[in-house]
This record gives structure tokens, C-alpha cells and sequence, in this order.
């Protein structure tokens, strides 16, 4: 239950300097903004703001180097977006590496799917980055702690605190060295990842989750395109490929609920990697899969779907992975926060919110940012759950998309600069989603006629319209849920 106060806390006075600020942030643990989570969005948020002279005191329950297994994939368009926030500096020096594109392989077959040129200035192709989640974590967070107007505090944030008067967020109570603490601010930002812990209070939608990745880190593993993600398709589903630094490539196995070859008569998920998914790998990586299988340690993250709802709290924001989830098969999620940094940059400036006090101000300039960031995350999102669906193709029809995706990208052009432009976080127009997903449709129908003998031709008449109709089913409930709010 959050704290409810009866009068409000003290506000600082607005100080003539950065010194009087940080008294009054770790004497009183009051600020103008108090960040709740220092991951990806909230320790850039933190920054952000701070270089805009509000004064902010960021809380993570632990500053050590975190250790996950998502997380490590950086788009073109997140790169850029860091750029925009002066951060590109966090990707130096954590042996980050660069990726130039992807390499789709189905059944043994691969295409490459370069960024596209035409999106980068100058002619050359634009460039993402993957590396190890801790590292980049950790040097976000090493900017943060350097800037003046910032109070980086590590303690477990366990509630809200709630005026009485006006049911306004205030700030948050807190747990430190067994402790109870709170911090103060106008404005409460809560971004505590895909667990979080205050979602349920504050919006209705929960999110979904149908599989899990399993990951693990190979030793210099032969790839078959080096400096691209690799996403391998089979009878399962897909498996991701990709370098995280000079001698460590993460592997990601998707692995649907229920899934029979990886119950426990079957040897658990160690058979079905063992069993299933390490004979379907590219030859060349299968040695360091088999290596680490043996010797690596083994781990798992929810694959959730969180579709984004508009923030209508007085005195809060709920952000990151706390607000909005896809499925991490494209590697959109850093870049999705990246880019609502800099729309936040805009929208809270102090050109055109002076006072974050002001809630009616903030919630209008909230509810822009909802709709605001659609032409980038909508794609993201739609894309990701999309995708995902055709590469875990489980009946007839998918499969048959499956292939057509497939063949789509083997034509090259326009069909590979599209949609890996969307996946970049590059092209942001949603229609052009649209555009090549119902071109992926007919394509997928027009070789389910060519393949099909003249005597069939009723019954391929009958395949092509579930086709269809399979394409509208996956397609449109990820549309709506982008549309409500």
C-alpha cells in the first residue's frame, strides 16, 4: 500500500545553485524529479533532465554491474538516439561491437539483410551496436553519478508516497541498509524494468508472456556473417545469434510453453538444446554451442508483451519496460527507450514545463508523448510481435508465411531495405509496415500456387485464403492494441 501524507512534504527553494541543490537532495531527499530504476531509460532520463538544470535523485536497489542476457543489442536508430542525448561515449571502452545488418538462415539457406544505405548520411550504411548489458549499464550510470545536478542512491524502493489532499504522487519510501527512507519530487519516474513491482497500481493492462528466451555465451564462435545478428529458422522456433564482444557471441533459444522436447522426459531444456536445436545451427558454431551447453551457465528471460498505456497519474510517469514490452526477438526495446528520452527532452524542457509541479501540465504533455512516439515504437512493437509469430510458425499457414518472409528478402532492394530499415528503428512510418508485411501475404500465396499441382487448385484456392487470413489475424489485434490508449 503506498504511504499517504496528510500535508505535503517541503518544497526546495528553487536555488541559484547546483551546491544548493545537492543539499537539498541528500540532506532533505528532495528534488525537482526522483528516478526510480537505473537501467537503460532511467539512468539516460536521469542525465537528461539533469543537464537541463533539474535536480535529480536517481534510486536503483543495486549498483553493481548487472548480468543479463537481453538487453545487448543496440539498433541504428538507439544509436542514433544516444547521439542525440550526448551519450555515445557509454559505448566506448566496453568492447561493444558493431553490427552492420542481419543474416536470416532457413533450413540451411541464408540471405543477408544489411541496414540500408540510403538511411545514413554521407552514403554510408548505418551501424548498431551489441555488447554486454552490464557494461553499457554500467557506464550510463558512471556518466550519471558525474553530473552535478544528479544523486545516484542505491536503496529498494518499496512504495509510492500519496498526498492525502489531492491523491498526487509525492516521491517514494524507501529500504536502506534495512532503513526506511523517502525521497521527494514534483515528478516521480518510475522505471523499474519488465518486473516491476508498481505497474499493477497504476495501469490496467498486464503483460503476456507465451515463451522464454534460454540463453548462453559462446567462446569464440565461428559465425557464418561476422558483424551481423543471425536469426536461424527451422521446424522450431527462432534462435538468435549475436556478437557480444571481441571473443563472446550471445545465443538466445526461444522456447514456447509446453513445449513437449523440452519437458523433463525429454531431458529438460538441456535435451532440447541438445537434442533439437544444436543439430538446426550453422555447422560452424555448432562446436562452441556444444561447449558451452557442457560447460556454460544457462538462463532464461520472458519473452512478455506489454502493449503501452497513456500515463493520467498526477505527480507520476511510468516508462521502460515498466510501461511497454515487445518480444526482444528484433532487439527494439533499447532503442524504444532511447528515443522516448529524447521526446521526453522535448516535451518536459523547462521552455515548456517550468514547474514539473504543475500535474495538469505534465499529464497534458504526457499524453502527447503517448501518441507522439507511435510513429517509432508502434512499428517497433507491431514488427517484433509480428515477426516473431511467423518465426515460431506453429500450423500451415504460418509456415507458408514463414517461407514467404523468406523468399521476400532473398529478392533483395526495396524487400530487404524496408524491413530491416523498420527493425533499425530507421524507417518509422508505420504504413510502410503494412506495406511489406501484406506484401510478405501475397507473396507467401502466390507460391503456395506456383507450388501446387493444376488438380489442386480448389483446395489451393482455399489454402490461399486462410493465408490471408492467418496474415490479417496476426497482423491487426497488435495494430489495436497500438491504437488504444
Amino acid at each position: 500500500m503506498p504511504l499517504i501524507l496528510d500535508s505535503p512534504p517541503p518544497s526546495p527553494p528553487h536555488p541559484t545553485s547546483t551546491i544548493a541543490s545537492a543539499v537539498w537532495r541528500t540532506e532533505h531527499h528532495t528534488s525537482d524529479v526522483v528516478v526510480v530504476g537505473a537501467g537503460i531509460l532511467g539512468t539516460a532520463i536521469a542525465i537528461t533532465l539533469a543537464r537541463q538544470s533539474r535536480s535529480v535523485i536517481l534510486l536503483e536497489k543495486s549498483l553493481k554491474e548487472p548480468d543479463r542476457i537481453v538487453g545487448e543489442l543496440l539498433q541504428p536508430g538507439g544509436v542514433e538516439a544516444l547521439e542525440k542525448l550526448g551519450l555515445r561515449e557509454c559505448l566506448e571502452g566496453i568492447d561493444a561491437c558493431v553490427v552492420k545488418g542481419y543474416e536470416v538462415i532457413y533450413f540451411g539457406q541464408g540471405v543477408e539483410i544489411p541496414y540500408p544505405k540510403n538511411a545514413a548520411e554521407k552514403g554510408n550504411r548505418p551501424e548498431g551496436r551489441s555488447f554486454h548489458h552490464g557494461r553499457f549499464i554500467r557506464r550510463l550510470r558512471e556518466v550519471a553519478m558525474k553530473e552535478p545536478n544528479v544523486t545516484v542512491v542505491e536503496t529498494t524502493v518499496t512504495n509510492t508516497v500519496t498526498s492525502s489532499w489531492t491523491g498526487q504522487i509525492l516521491g517514494v519510501e524507501s529500504t536502506t541498509r534495512g532503513e526506511k527512507d523517502y525521497y521527494f519530487g514534483a515528478l516521480t519516474i518510475i522505471a523499474d524494468g519488465y518486473a516491476s513491482k508498481f505497474r499493477k497500481d497504476y495501469i490496467s493492462r498486464a503483460p503476456t508472456s507465451k515463451s522464454k528466451f534460454w540463453g548462453l555465451e559462446l567462446i569464440d564462435a565461428d559465425l557464418p556473417s561476422p558483424g551481423h545478428g543471425h536469426v536461424v529458422l527451422g521446424d522450431g522456433a527462432p534462435v538468435l545469434l549475436y556478437q557480444i564482444g571481441t571473443h563472446e557471441t550471445r545465443v538466445l533459444v526461444d522456447i514456447p510453453e509446453g513445449l513437449e522436447s523440452a519437458n523433463t522426459a525429454h531431458g529438460g531444456v538441456k535435451g532440447h538444446l541438445r537434442d533439437t536445436v544444436l543439430p538446426s545451427l550453422p555447422k560452424s558454431v555448432q562446436s562452441s554451442f556444444r561447449t558451452a551447453l557442457d560447460t556454460g551457465k544457462l538462463r532464461s528471460m520472458p519473452n512478455s508483451f506489454l502493449p503501452s498505456s497513456a500515463n493520467r497519474t498526477s505527480g507520476m510517469v511510468l516508462l521502460g519496460d515498466a510501461m511497454n514490452m515487445r518480444h526482444p526477438l528484433t532487439g527494439g526495446g533499447m532503442t524504444v527507450a532511447l528515443n522516448d528520452v529524447v521526446l521526453l527532452r522535448e516535451l518536459l524542457s523547462p521552455e515548456v514545463v517550468p514547474d514539473l509541479g504543475n500535474t495538469r501540465l505534465v499529464i497534458k504533455q504526457m499524453r502527447t508523448f503517448h501518441w507522439r512516439r507511435k510513429n517509432l515504437t508502434s512499428v517497433i512493437n507491431i514488427l517484433a510481435q509480428a515477426l516473431y509469430s511467423l518465426f515460431a510458425a506453429s500450423d500451415p499457414q504460418l509456415r507458408a508465411l514463414q517461407l514467404g518472409c523468406f523468399r521476400y528478402f532473398q529478392l533483395g532492394g526495396s524487400c530487404v531495405d524496408g524491413p530491416v530499415g523498420l527493425l533499425g528503428g530507421i524507417i518509422r512510418r508505420p504504413f510502410v509496415l503494412f506495406y511489406h508485411f501484406f506484401s510478405v501475404a501475397l507473396l507467401s500465396i502466390w507460391l503456395t500456387f506456383s507450388q501446387a499441382p493444376l488438380w489442386k487448385l480448389p483446395l489451393t484456392l482455399i489454402e490461399s485464403v486462410l493465408i490471408f487470413y492467418k496474415a490479417c489475424v496476426v497482423l491487426f489485434p497488435f495494430i489495436g492494441s497500438e491504437l488504444r490508449s
